[in-house]
């Protein structure tokens, strides 16, 4: 075999391109990582040894009217375990964790999860949370038995807290999570995201070898949010929370119809907002949705108003000279219309009956007579005029409701408007829909004489809009709701000593009444309204709906037990009125 063989020069030449190239190449990629990556390895280097951490801003209050907390924060404090690096947990380590398991009566070493996390983390330098929400008893104790472990790191940050549970929790909503965020998802909360948040901020941390914090240099002030005061009183929402049975879907509004003040607000089903401040089990969350608890009855559901709509129906009357307000009618359990009887709430009949009798016994043969002689579009007219069918520019989300007119009916339904709907329609019944609040502001504006719109602030200003209803009309409408608790179907509320109330009761259907027998749903809502005052307190409006308790007696119970409880605590504040 031939061998070749270079000349010695050659040979050196080669060794001298070899080495040049490879100190280019060196050269080249030094000038690229110092040059070129120089802030992306400098960043890495800095990231090895410094963190740079977000602080959470301390939520803004919530507030009622007399500063009392809604909702607000409390510290919670966790214990975290801080790897060392070592590959495996030493003896020191696990009496460490069995002396945790004593102070804080939590299983650690015998919870297969937690003490599996432990050792990974142990040996790839993660942080694993073993305890959180301390008490500070048991802080105490690890501050006492175990000093300044190299494996023990507490922390403490804010939780929203909601010190009264799943009172008015409608109004105040509750926080959803997005990683280590907290957003407001409903009521408050949500509405006032921005104020209530405040602004976040920073801290650079300076950790060792194995992540404990050695070092830290604020960067930015965590700014706390701004506090709200709401016109809600929490021991009249503590009081309409206890009157409402827990066995009924409904809502309760009390108002100061003077200013539009919501004082309490209760709507069923309720939550607590507590419950998401944590994660929720797939069961439990599905038998809470079951339960549709997020409708804010109060102003997200329209109902037919039944008989609190006769006020609108008598009104209308008399303003266009249907009817004179000293009349006599004559009640025989129906009246016919159409080869077709339609009948009275009392089948035998009332007998005579004047005007505002027949307002106070929810007598339907009177407004059946009306129902014949007014057009339809009338009667829409007024029921604009009361508010209804048009939002009341409440703060929160809400529903217009539904006041039908010939027009109305022939672009949604493509139907003319029939006479006999009319009857029903005089009634409250029909395509008729109102929200509560509607009511509430309604029923206001009769001894007003003016639409408040309805305040769940303090700083909101107060909005009136003059209610163009004749002086003499509202007269009679207050003489009628009077007439309602002294002779009518109100009586059981007019029983408590020092109250001066004027009231309206309902009982609207919901179907056809051949499907009561089917089941509760097929019932119709019971509903009470009222107008009263207390000795020389303010005056109030009250609202009360009952979902499907088959009568408005559910209602006035309800209604019954509130006048005596808020009586009470009137008179437990003798020398101050608790709502201003």
């Amino acid at each position: 075999m031939k061998i070749i063989t270079y000349p010695t020069h050659k040979k050196i030449q080669i060794i001298m391109y070899a080495t040049s190239l490879a100190f280019i190449l060196i050269g080249a990629r030094l000038f690229y990582l110092q040059i070129n990556l120089t802030h992306h390895l400098t960043t890495r280097s800095k990231n090895n040894f410094t963190q740079l951490e977000t602080i959470q801003s301390p939520r803004g209050n919530i507030l009622d009217r007399n500063g009392n907390l809604l909702a607000t924060n409390r510290p919670v404090t966790r214990v975290y375990w801080q790897p060392t690096g070592n590959r495996r947990l030493n003896t020191e380590q696990i009496d460490t964790l069995t002396t945790l398991e004593n102070i804080l009566d939590v299983n650690i070493t015998h919870n297969e999860s937690l003490f599996h996390a432990i050792k990974r983390a142990e040996r790839y330098r993660k942080q694993v949370i073993i305890a959180q929400d301390i008490a500070f008893e048991h802080l105490s104790k690890i501050a006492e038995q175990l000093p300044n472990n190299q494996n023990l790191i507490i922390t403490s940050h804010f939780e929203r807290y909601y010190p009264h549970g799943s009172l008015a929790s409608h109004v105040l909503g509750y926080l959803g999570q997005v990683g280590i965020n907290r957003f407001g998802r409903m009521g408050l909360e949500k509405l006032f995201e921005d104020q209530l948040k405040g602004k976040e901020g920073s801290v650079l941390k300076v950790i060792n070898s194995v992540g404990r914090n050695v070092a830290q240099t604020p960067l930015k002030q965590a700014l706390a949010g701004e506090d709200i005061q709401t016109t809600l009183n929490v021991s009249l929402q503590r009081i309409c929370e206890q009157i409402f049975p827990e066995s009924h879907s409904g809502t309760c509004i009390l108002m100061d119809p003077i200013d539009g003040s919501i004082l309490s607000l209760v709507s069923r089903p309720n939550f607590d907002p507590s419950i998401f401040l944590k994660r929720i089990p797939h069961e439990e969350w599905q038998n809470l949705v079951a339960q549709k608890p997020f409708l804010n009855r109060a102003f997200g559901a329209a109902y037919p108003p039944g008989s609190i709509f006769k006020l609108i129906t008598v009104c209308a009357a008399l303003e266009n000279g249907i009817i004179e307000s000293d009349e006599q009618i004559t009640c025989k359990g129906f009246d016919v219309f159409g080869r077709r009887k339609y009948w009275c709430n009392r089948r035998y009949g009332h007998g005579e009956l004047s005007i505002a009798q027949a307002v106070a016994q929810s007598c339907n043969i009177l407004f059946f007579e009306i129902g014949k002689q007014i057009d339809i579009d009338t009667l829409a007219e007024y029921a604009h005029k009361f508010g209804l069918g048009t939002k009341t520019n409440i703060i929160f989300p809400e529903q217009q409701g539904l006041v039908p007119t010939r027009e109305w009916k022939e672009e949604v339904k493509g139907e003319r408007w029939w006479p006999g709907e009319t009857l029903s329609v005089a009634i409250g019944q029909s395509f008729l829909l109102a929200t509560p609040i509607q009511i509430a502001r309604m029923i206001a504006s009769i001894f007003t004489g003016y639409l408040v719109t309805p305040r769940l602030l303090l700083s909101e200003p107060v909005q009136k809009v003059a209610l163009e209803i004749e002086p003499t009309t509202r007269a009679f409408l207050k003489k009628s709701m009077k007439s309602v608790v002294t002779q009518g179907t109100g009586r059981r509320v007019n029983t408590i000593k020092d109250i001066e109330i004027y009231a309206k009761t309902s009982t609207a259907q919901t179907s056809a009444i051949q499907k009561r027998s089917l089941g509760t749903k097929y019932r119709e809502h019971g509903c009470f309204v009222a107008y009263f005052r207390y000795k020389d307190l303010q005056p109030l409006t009250i609202v009360i709906l009952a979902e499907h308790a088959g009568t408005a007696q559910v209602a006035t119970t309800i209604a019954k037990n509130f006048l005596i409880k808020y009586k009470k605590l009137m008179d437990s504040y003798p020398h101050k009125r608790i709502v201003t």
